[in-house]
C-alpha cells in the first residue's frame, strides 16, 4: 500500500513496512549513521540518523522506524543537528587522539562525521580506560580503545560467517565489545577472514601489517624477493588508483611490481592450475574408490580453519590439497628460483592477497619446510596500494611489461577462483576432460556465475551426473553442511568462500567496497575467461612440464608432500 508523507516540507511517496531511512534514501536525503548495514535488520543503536518527526516528543532513529501516513518528518532541523554533533562529541570523548599516526586517518567514519558536524574542539571529557591492542592473532589487530560500540563486527562476524568469535561483554555504561575470557583473536573461533576490518567504521579492528618487512626486504641485498599476486589484485589495484579499464593492468602491475624491486613476479593463478589438477584427480579416485563425498574444496584458509574447529566430522570430506598461495611458494622455492640459482634459504616469498586469512595460512607451522616458511611475507591489496603511492610510483606513466617467467603462464580457469564459483567451474572443465577424454561442449557453466551466496548445477559427465554447489558466506555454508548431515542434500562437490561472494570482496580489499565496485571485478575475471586461449588447468602447457620433469601423475603419492597438507581437529575457547 503506498501513501504520502512530508519530509522537509516536500510530499514524497512511501510503502508500508517501509523505514524513514528507506525513503531518505530513495529519494537522495543523506542522514549519517554508524550501526546501520545495509542488508541486516536494523538496530537503532547509534542514534545518529535521528530524525525529526511531528507529534512525538522524542527524536525517532529513521533506520528503524517504520512510516506511517501523512508523516511530517525533518531530517535536519536545528534540533536534530544539535542531537547529532553532541553523540559525535560524546563518542570523541573518550576516544584516542591518535588521528595523525592511525592506520584509518583519512578513511574513519568517525572522522568524517567529527568534520561534517564542524566539531573543532573537544568539548567533554571522558574517562580513557588503559586496555592492551590485541596483537597475538598473526592476521587481525584489534584496538578496544578506538570501538564505537556500533555492532557491527558483530554481527558480520554472527550472521554472515557464522564464527561468533566477538558479543558485547559487560553491561551499560561497562560494555564494550570483547571476546571469550578477554583472550586474543588467536585463540577464539576467529577464522581470521577480515570481514570485521570491513566493516568496522574505525581502527578498531585492522589487519596485522608486513608493510615494513615487505620493505627491508627489498632493501635487504642479501635477499632474493620475489612476489606473486592473486586474481582479484590487478584490476582492484586498477580500481583503487583510478587506472582506465582499457589499460592492460595485469601487465601493467607486472611492471610496477618489478619497479618495486621484485626480482621475479609470479601470478599466483598458475597455481590455481595445479589445485584443479589435483583435486580433480583426488575426486575421481573418490568417486572410483567410494571415497568420502561430497568433496569440499580446500582454497580458502578461513574455510578450512572453520571446518577443523566447528565440523571436524566433515574432515575426511575436504580436500588435502593445498591453497594456490602455498602451492606456489613451495615450488618458487623448490623449483622455480633454482633456475635462477637462488639457495631457497635467500629467496624471500611475499603474495598480495585480498584476503587477511592468507597471513594466518602463511605462518601457521604445519606450511612450513624445515625451518623455512613457504610464503615469508603476505600484504593485503590495501597494504600494496599503499606501497605504491609511498615509493612513488605513477601506474599511468609506465609501460605494461610481460611476465619475464614461464611460471606465471595461467589458463582462465585458474584466474577464475577470486569469485565464488570460478574455482568450481574451472575443477568440472578438469573432471571432464579427465573421465571423458574430451572438453566440454560449452565450458562456460552459467549457473555457477554470478553474485549469488548459493550457486547449484547439475553437470553430466558421459553416463554420470554430478551435483555440484558454491555457497560464500561461511553462515551459508554451515547451513548447507547441516543439510547434507541430516541428508536433505546430495552433492559430489562444494566449493566454499568465506568471504560474500569470494575473493573480490576479501577482507584485504580496499574499505569502502560497494556492490558496483563487485560487479566490476568480477567482470574483468570472466572477461579473462572469454578472451584467454588456453581456457582448462589441462592444456596449460607450464602445468603439463612441472608434471612430466619435476612431479608426478595428478593425484600421486609423489605430490603428497608438495602438493597437500594434513588436515587434524582443532581445538579453541
Amino acid at each position: 500500500m503506498q501513501f504520502n508523507i512530508e519530509i522537509n516540507d516536500q510530499e514524497v511517496s512511501a510503502k508500508r513496512g517501509e523505514t524513514i531511512k528507506n525513503v531518505l534514501d530513495r529519494i537522495g536525503v543523506h542522514v549519517p549513521t554508524l550501526c546501520y548495514m545495509e542488508g541486516f535488520s536494523p538496530t537503532g543503536g547509534c542514534r545518529m540518523c535521528v530524525v525529526e518527526v511531528d507529534g512525538v516528543a522524542e527524536l525517532v532513529p529513521s533506520c528503524s522506524h517504520q512510516v506511517t501516513e501523512w508523516m511530517k518528518i525533518k531530517t535536519h532541523s536545528p534540533r536534530v543537528l544539535k542531537a547529532r554533533k553532541v553523540l559525535v562529541e560524546l563518542l570523541l570523548a573518550s576516544h584516542p587522539d591518535d588521528c595523525l599516526f592511525c592506520v584509518r586517518n583519512g578513511s574513519c567514519e568517525l572522522q568524517d562525521l567529527a568534520s561534517e558536524m564542524n566539531i573543532r574542539e573537544r568539548k567533554y571529557h571522558g574517562k580513557r580506560q588503559q586496555v592492551q591492542i590485541d596483537k597475538a592473532c598473526n592476521a587481525i589487530e584489534r584496538d578496544p580503545a578506538k570501538c564505537l560500540l556500533c555492532g557491527r563486527c558483530i554481527r558480520i562476524c554472527d550472521e554472515v560467517i557464522g564464527a561468533c568469535a566477538i558479543d558485547v561483554v559487560g553491561r551499560g555504561s561497562d560494555s564494550r565489545i570483547g571476546t571469550s575470557y578477554n583472550k586474543g583473536l588467536n585463540i577464539q573461533t576467529c577464522v581470521k577472514c577480515g570481514q570485521c576490518i570491513m566493516v568496522c567504521p574505525t581502527a578498531a579492528l585492522t589487519e596485522k601489517s608486513n608493510f615494513q618487512k615487505v620493505l627491508d626486504a627489498l632493501n635487504n641485498h642479501d635477499l632474493f624477493p620475489v612476489i606473486q599476486f592473486s586474481p582479484t589484485v590487478p584490476a582492484t589495484v586498477a580500481e583503487a588508483l583510478n587506472i582506465k579499464a582499457s589499460k592492460d593492468v595485469l601487465n601493467l602491475l607486472r611492471a610496477v611490481l618489478k619497479k618495486m624491486g621484485f626480482n621475479q613476479v609470479f601470478d599466483t593463478s598458475m597455481a590455481g592450475d595445479l589445485t584443479i589438477m589435483e583435486e580433480a584427480a583426488a575426486f575421481i579416485d573418490r568417486m572410483n574408490n567410494n571415497g568420502k563425498l561430497p568433496m569440499l574444496t580446500s582454497c580458502c584458509p578461513s574455510w578450512v580453519k572453520f571446518v577443523e574447529e566447528s565440523k571436524p566430522g566433515m574432515l575426511p570430506n575436504l580436500s588435502t590439497t593445498a591453497s594456490p598461495q602455498q602451492s606456489m611458494g613451495r615450488l618458487i622455492k623448490k623449483y622455480i628460483t633454482s633456475s635462477a640459482s637462488q639457495k631457497p634459504e635467500n629467496v624471500f616469498v611475499v603474495s598480495v592477497m585480498p584476503c587477511t586469512s592468507k597471513k594466518h595460512e602463511a605462518s601457521a607451522d604445519r606450511m612450513k619446510d624445515g625451518i623455512s616458511l613457504n610464503v615469508d611475507a603476505v600484504i593485503t591489496t590495501r597494504e600494496l596500494v599503499k606501497m605504491i603511492r609511498l615509493l612513488g610510483i605513477d601506474m599511468n606513466s609506465l609501460d605494461p611489461e610481460p611476465s619475464d617467467t614461464a611460471f606465471s603462464m595461467r589458463s582462465s580457469a585458474g584466474n577464475l577462483f577470486g569469485i565464488s564459483g570460478g574455482h568450481l567451474e574451472g575443477l568440472v572443465r578438469t573432471i571432464y576432460f579427465m573421465m571423458t577424454g574430451q572438453e566440454m561442449n560449452t565450458l562456460k557453466i552459467s549457473e555457477l556465475r554470478g553474485l549469488k551466496h548459493k550457486k547449484e548445477a547439475r553437470v553430466k559427465i558421459g553416463k554420470t551426473i554430478i551435483n555440484v554447489a558454491a555457497v560464500s558466506g561461511l553462515a551459508n555454508a554451515k547451513l548447507l553442511l547441516d543439510e547434507i548431515e541430516a541428508g536433505r542434500a546430495d552433492y559430489q562437490i562444494i566449493e566454499v568462500m568465506a568471504c560474500p561472494f569470494g575473493c573480490i570482496n576479501g577482507g584485504g580489499q580496499p574499505l569502502g567496497t560497494e556492490e558496483k565496485n563487485l560487479k566490476t571485478r568480477m567482470k574483468s575475471l570472466y572477461d579473462v575467461d572469454d578472451e584467454e586461449i588456453i581456457k582448462v588447468s589441462h592444456k596449460n602447457p607450464i602445468i603439463l612440464d612441472l608434471y612430466e620433469k619435476f612431479l608426478a601423475k595428478p593425484g600421486s603419492g609423489h605430490n603428497q608432500e608438495l602438493l597437500h597438507v594434513s588436515r587434524n581437529p582443532q581445538e579453541t575457547l
